[in-house]
């Protein structure tokens, strides 16, 4: 794994929005990760960027039997490339100069070996020794990580030319992954989304997972998990084939951008403690399962490096200020974080187009809402104003509602279909309203159905439009562009560069955010009690709904005490531990009403 020399990662955001954050930043040293779920855009940000830095470029038809894994190899490929040719460059640059090379030394936490030595070099007078030193700093440097995220559950089968089903290795999860397993990549793949047997077996057919004679992994894997629990089933699962899990990457349920996989009412701070407490006993589970198979295969493995199969632990959702970065790394002894959505207000790192940008710096805390306007069903974090949602709205204005799935990335329903087809797709959506209208039940219940209905919007292509748009692929005229934001983005009011966000990360500048801004585990304690509420709407009288609800009350109200804990110690630079205070009282009485009713 190529080493982090930063305290945060830049997550997946979307189809489009990070799809070339490492050509922006990984020359500097900053690890971020591409979604691989749409191989369509990916063709064609490798057109563009293929005509940028002059590097050939051949189409790869739509109806080539493996395109999809061959799309996402050759974009890979080529985002290695231009990566590479930035990093060689920069190192050829000199330093004290306000070079690139600088800036690279610059960005880094003051506490980075390298950047303590770059400051050391700056000192010396003697040009022999300052050039010998600068020669040996230089071949330490490291460029950030290409990272890939596949979403594990998003894995349709397809069929061929023939119109019969393809076997399970050109299922889109599979060939995502078949892609990256065969692109030059050194880097790690992010599993998301869910536990998918079959993903998970398919990794063991390729060697870049497993060590070679050196004992290097070539491509390592991430896992991001809700719990420990979770964290350990799918590690020994891995272990048991050998393959070792890199990291696991915790994110809070609901206090995230993207999909929000919402978990019992479990709190992240309470999840992390589990994992501080526990982290010796992933290593203990995992190393002799890992170590058997590799006996078992006649194969080396390393004997006495005491780091194998020690997975690091990373977090992110709804992280906003230094001293909750510190809070994190110290209290919770997390190895690094991620930082999504404020990235979004920085056009050095993501691919935003000016509208979507525009409406996320003007956007206040009522304008971030979790939605549901996913085809999966999951809800969805969004924010109000966007392309996406003002295209959807004047389609169903003009009578025809949904979208004419054409990339068929979530299709799923099968509902009135032999074939699964899209939640989203005009076809799903006709079919289903006249459903509810010829139904029994009360026009008001009737509305409401056909609302939720034609919520849903096509992702697959909403999702890539911004990053069409902001390449000038596409006119801005065409819109529907889609983003997903956490609800952390409320704070962040304006366009940033690069340097201002990683100074407002390490607490060297003045923060970017107000001293009110609530505390990233007071949001998250808030949307939770948001999120029980409308389940309760929603239970009415079902005894069993109710008995999960109060479960969720209970973990709530458990993961409540242990931040009332926190908001009793001495808070970090501008850590705002009064929020946590506030919330919770405001909270507790929120969920003494929910349940006041008798279930």
């Amino acid at each position: 794994m190529i080493q982090n020399q930063h305290y945060f990662h830049i997550p997946v955001m979307g189809t489009g929005h990070s799809i070339d954050s490492p050509i922006r930043v990984a020359h500097l040293g900053i690890h971020s990760v591409i979604s691989i779920v749409d191989d369509l855009l990916c063709e064609k940000i490798r057109k563009h960027y293929s005509s940028e830095f002059n590097l050939p470029y051949k189409s790869i038809a739509r109806s080539s039997q493996d395109g999809r894994a061959e799309r996402i190899t050759a974009y890979l490929n080529t985002v290695s490339d231009i990566v590479t040719q930035k990093f060689d460059d920069l190192k050829e640059s000199p330093l004290f100069s306000d070079s690139e090379k600088d800036r690279y030394f610059h960005l880094l936490p003051d506490d980075n070996p390298l950047k303590k030595s770059y400051l050391f070099i700056s000192s010396l007078g003697d040009k022999e020794t300052r050039d010998q030193h600068i020669k040996d700093l230089t071949e330490k440097m490291t460029p950030g990580a290409i990272d890939v995220n596949i979403m594990a559950k998003v894995d349709a089968l397809r069929k061929g030319t023939d119109g019969e089903p393809m076997s399970s290795e050109y299922s889109d999860a599979s060939a995502a992954l078949r892609g990256f397993a065969n692109s030059k990549l050194d880097s790690s793949v992010v599993l998301s989304a869910g536990f998918n047997p079959r993903l998970y077996n398919y990794l063991a057919e390729f060697q870049d997972f497993y060590r070679d004679q050196s004992g290097k992994i070539k491509k390592k894997i991430i896992l991001k998990v809700s719990d420990f629990r979770s964290a350990l089933i799918q590690g020994k699962y891995m272990a048991k084939k050998g393959l070792e899990v890199a990291e696991f990457r915790i994110e809070s349920g609901l206090n995230c951008g993207g999909h929000a996989f919402a978990s019992d009412g479990q709190l992240l701070p309470v999840l992390l403690q589990e994992f501080r407490d526990k982290k010796d006993q992933l290593q203990k589970s995992f190393q002799p399962l890992i170590k058997s198979f590799y006996e078992a295969q006649g194969w080396d493995y390393p004997t006495d490096d005491t780091e194998v199969a020690k997975p690091r632990i990373t977090v992110q959702g709804g992280i906003g200020t230094h001293g909750e970065l510190q809070r994190l790394m110290e209290d919770f002894e997390v190895d690094a974080t991620g930082w999504g959505s404020p990235f979004l207000l920085v056009p050095e790192a993501t691919c935003v187009d000016e509208f979507t940008s525009n409406v996320l710096a003007g956007a206040g805390e009522e304008d971030l809402y979790l939605s549901g306007v996913s085809p999966l069903g999951v809800p969805f974090n969004n924010v109000r104003g966007s392309g996406s949602e003002i295209h959807t709205r004047e389609l169903i204005e003009k009578g025809k509602p949904g979208s004419k799935c054409p990339k068929g990335f979530l299709v799923s329903n099968t509902e009135f279909t032999e074939n699964p087809i899209c939640t989203a797709s005009s076809e799903y959506q006709l079919l289903k309203i006249n459903q509810i209208e010829e139904s029994e039940l009360q026009q008001e219940k009737k509305e409401r159905a056909k609302e939720k209905v034609l919520a849903k919007t096509c992702l697959c292509t909403n999702l890539g439009t911004g990053s069409l748009i902001r390449l000038e692929i596409m006119k801005p005229s065409y819109g529907r562009q889609a983003i997903c934001p956490g609800p952390n983005i409320a704070w962040f009011d304006r366009e940033y560069s690069l340097d201002e966000m990683v100074d407002h990360i390490y607490g060297r500048v003045e923060s970017l955010v107000p001293e009110e801004r609530p505390h990233m585990f007071a949001k998250e304690i808030n949307m939770y009690v948001d999120y029980i509420s409308e389940l309760a709407i929603i239970a009415g009288d079902e005894d069993q709904e109710w008995k999960k609800l109060n479960k969720m009350k209970k973990n709530l109200e458990q993961g409540m005490d242990f931040c009332l804990e926190i908001s009793a110690t001495d808070a970090y630079s501008g850590e705002n531990l009064e929020s946590i205070r506030k919330t919770i009282e405001q909270q507790r009485s929120r969920l003494e009403e929910i349940f006041s009713v008798p279930a």
